[in-house]
């Protein structure tokens, strides 16, 4: 056992503050429902985008400057039957030398989400965004506007008076901008107007997608659903669908999927996963993350890891099998200072020991990086 030394730290480089959020998950899996582990196939939402103006700004709008703001504006007055005066006529006006003053009008971008089984006269809030000069959409209303999907087929309107969180103000060449004044949102905005298809009443078989890829959380889904209803009536795909087969009656196939949903299972143990935010500098690593002998030195930052592994022997004539037991000593120093542990460290107390000895976000990233890259990190490692 490497004995323990407290040694105070005399200086800092590094008076930066690393926050570190550890997630260590317990020893055992808790069974979890099917529905909180998979979703079925086909059934999701779908996104739609659209094209509009939003009118009555205060001043704050498009002005001279975005041509296609005037163009539509033509647009949407022509198809209600408005004729402009000859010599005011936007193509004359833009002619002659003089663009048209848009001030109380915006561009905008529409989107919203459409959720599965939405019918038609149903509400969804959508997003509103400008697309082109304007400061501000406050106060500002959105004329009807078609949001189409993917297809080119239009499956809402919206329109309505906008709710717009931020501000933008100035005054005697002093400004003050909270939030972002130019994005809002039409709570309950658009009224669907066609609904969206999905293989749920006409599929032979329901497809199961796992949430994240799993060959043995697969394969325990799957042996749950035929354990509940016999043998065949669920079959593997691949490491993330499970198909099951479904009562070819709607209401009858509502009622399956609720009770599937409802089976617990227990999912097999994640990869080893480390998650590192840079901009935070939070870091989440679960259980299963490993870290054998390294040694690894960041500018004035040491960290050297030694693997100490010990057999444990079960008593004579017992039930007991030989396990390997690991234990690790860690030491890190940066310039005079350094931090020593009692073997059988794991990943989490490295984090801790560089963020004790004053380590930047970065300085964390790139020993990571480093102990992956010497092969001493057994997990995946992602930097948002």
């Amino acid at each position: 056992m490497i004995a323990v030394r407290k040694i105070k730290f005399l200086r800092r480089r590094c008076a930066t503050l690393l926050a570190v959020a550890l997630l260590v998950l317990s020893g055992e899996v808790s069974a979890e429902r099917i529905k909180d582990l998979a979703s079925i196939g086909g059934v999701r939402e779908n996104q739609l985008i659209g094209y509009g103006l939003v009118v009555g700004l205060q001043g704050t709008g498009d002005g001279k400057d975005v041509s296609f703001t005037g163009q539509s504006l033509k647009s949407i007055l022509s198809s209600l039957g408005v004729t402009t005066n000859p010599y005011d006529d936007f193509d004359l006006a833009q002619s002659a030398g003089r663009p048209l003053e848009l001030d109380n009008v915006a561009a905008v971008i529409v989107t919203a989400e459409i959720p599965a089984f939405a019918k038609p006269g149903q509400r969804v809030d959508v997003n509103v965004s400008a697309l082109g000069v304007a400061e501000s959409l406050r106060g500002g209303s959105l004329i009807m506007t078609r949001l189409k999907g993917i297809d080119g087929q239009t499956y809402a309107v919206a329109q309505g008076a906008m709710t717009v969180t931020g501000i933008n103000e100035e005054v005697a060449g002093t400004s003050l901008q909270i939030g972002v004044p130019t994005s809002g949102r039409i709570p309950r905005g658009a009224i669907i107007e066609r609904e969206v298809e999905t293989p749920f009443n006409s599929s032979e078989y329901l497809v199961f997608n796992v949430h994240s890829k799993d060959f043995g959380t697969a394969d325990a889904i799957t042996s749950a659903i035929n354990s509940e209803y016999g043998e065949g009536v669920a079959f593997s795909l691949d490491g993330v669908s499970v198909a099951v087969n479904a009562p070819r009656d709607s209401s009858q196939r509502v009622k399956f999927v609720s009770m599937i949903e409802n089976i617990d299972v227990d999912p097999s143990e994640p990869s080893a996963r480390i998650v590192v935010n840079s901009r935070t500098g939070t870091v989440v690593i679960n259980k299963n993350v490993k870290v054998q002998a390294a040694a690894v030195s960041h500018g004035s930052l040491s960290v050297r890891i030694q693997t100490l592994n010990t057999v444990s022997q079960p008593e004579p004539f017992s039930d007991g099998t030989t396990v390997e037991i690991q234990n690790a000593g860690i030491a890190v120093e940066a310039d005079e200072s350094a931090v020593l542990f009692e073997p059988g460290v794991d990943l989490k107390e490295v984090v801790s020991a560089v963020n004790a000895a004053g380590a930047s976000t970065s300085s964390l990233i790139a020993i990571l990086e480093a102990l992956k890259t010497a092969g001493s990190l057994h997990a995946d490692l992602m930097v948002m």
